[in-house]
């Protein structure tokens, strides 16, 4: 495949823009071409397709995916599916029939089941489908995670992430199934910070944490969980999660939506036991040894989408073997995220004491804050001191859980959207149920 590849976009609004963008700036080097597009409603974007000139660019518009694929498929080398989580399984089962690679977006879907089915639909499949999941084709990344495996800074102890994302109220109002468990016909969502927002670090902390070759990923022993929300939401908009990995490995993660409105929040950090890597995405990276030396590398932004494009261009060529994320790859990740809800049990409030309200402007509404979260968390993720102990967040601690407990996940899930629904809102704006 020496010419550009052609490609076909599921959708034109939400993170499919992105998308978009990158396919026109891909298509003016003369890598790739913008076969076809659709949405269910093609007329409401009319700004945005005069923006990206598809008219002028012959890029066909059509109102449903299935009608595109089965009009292009001879036209096609690929699809890129960047639509709803609940949409992503039968989306990427319809591409892979039609003998097409496909670029989906991270999550692949927040089911373990449901993951299983669609690493089956692949089985058969010429070249394999890429997860969105962005930081993975990072040069630096790949070349600390060599020289991880390769013993230089010494046996991996930990692995922590601390995220801090402040969401306002109007980002659960963005669409029909933000911050939901399921959806109204029952299908698997678990929109939250942990696994949609922010599960591109959590992946990356499972990377990190891969011990066999670099494009592997943390085996999970056992895990546990807090969970909790501020806004009034079915899922929770704050993490606590500690996973071990079957060689003792541990893997804290702390993340939330509900903190103050200022900049975002990303920090990894890989202890070994020689030296201790911090890794901010697009800031730096700092390199600390035990021996009091210490190293700082700048990192400058760098365009995810286009590169994970340009990466699966070389697997679709066969310049490559695999793509950065496979399905298969994306079981820790899913996996770890369905038994945080297994082990939590519960998704607790927290105290009404203890969450403040900051009013923005009008089209975003407020910010919530919650009083001790922010040392909570570093104090959870530097000695595993867990919140609903140590501040009296929740009346029981969790329980371990271990994969053979993934059989109870629908039903906790079941359990805890009904909860949701009977539960009052205490924060106008917020609630989907």
């Amino acid at each position: 495949m020496s010419s550009p590849v052609r490609v076909g976009i599921i959708g034109m609004g939400g993170f499919a823009e992105a998308h978009h963008e990158s396919l026109l700036g891909l298509e003016k080097r003369g890598l790739a071409r913008l076969v076809a597009t659709c949405d269910p409603r093609p007329a409401a974007f009319a700004a945005k397709r005069e923006q990206w000139a598809l008219e002028r660019r012959g890029v066909a518009v059509h109102e449903d995916y299935r009608a595109m694929i089965a009009a292009h498929r001879g036209e096609l080398d690929m699809v890129v599916i960047p639509t709803p989580i609940p949409l992503h399984a039968e989306m990427h089962r319809a591409a892979v029939e039609a003998g097409l690679g496909v670029y989906l977006e991270k999550p692949p879907t927040l089911d373990h089941l449901e993951l299983e089915r669609m690493i089956e639909v692949e089985r058969g499949a010429r070249r394999a489908t890429l997860v969105g999941f962005n930081f993975i084709v990072e040069p630096l990344r790949q070349e600390l995670k060599r020289r991880l495996l390769a013993g230089e800074f010494g046996r991996l102890l930990e692995a922590r992430l601390l995220a801090e994302w402040p969401r306002p109220t109007s980002y659960f109002l963005r669409n029909a199934w933000a911050g939901r468990l399921r959806d109204d016909a029952g299908r698997t969502i678990l929109d939250s910070c942990f696994g949609n927002a922010m599960a591109h670090y959590v992946h990356n902390i499972l990377f990190w944490a891969g011990e066999r070759e670099l494009f592997s990923w943390a085996e999970l022993s056992e895990a546990r969980a807090e969970l909790y929300r501020a806004h009034d939401i079915e899922s929770a908009d704050t993490f606590f999660v500690e996973m071990r990995t079957p060689s003792r490995v541990a893997l804290r993660f702390a993340l939330t939506h509900a903190c103050p409105a200022a900049a975002p929040t990303q920090v990894e950090t890989v202890v070994c036991e020689r030296a201790t890597i911090r890794y901010s995405v697009h800031q730096q990276v700092e390199i600390e040894w035990r021996d009091g030396r210490s190293q700082t590398i700048p990192q400058s932004r760098f365009d995810a989408v286009t590169a994970n494009h340009l990466a699966y261009f070389d697997h679709l060529r066969g310049v490559t073997e695999r793509p950065a994320t496979t399905l298969a790859d994306s079981r820790p990740f899913v996996w770890l995220n369905n038994l945080a809800y297994v082990s939590s049990g519960t998704i607790a409030a927290f105290p009404a004491d203890a969450v403040s309200v900051r009013e923005g402007e009008p089209a975003n509404g407020a910010h919530l804050a919650v009083a001790g979260l922010a040392d909570a968390m570093r104090a959870f993720l530097a000695h595993s001191s867990w919140p609903g102990e140590t501040l009296g967040w929740r009346d029981a601690g969790a329980s371990w859980a271990t994969p053979w407990r993934l059989p109870e996940f629908h039903d906790v899930v079941r359990r805890l959207a009904e909860e949701a629904r009977e539960a009052c809102p205490r924060h106008p704006g917020g609630t989907r149920v």
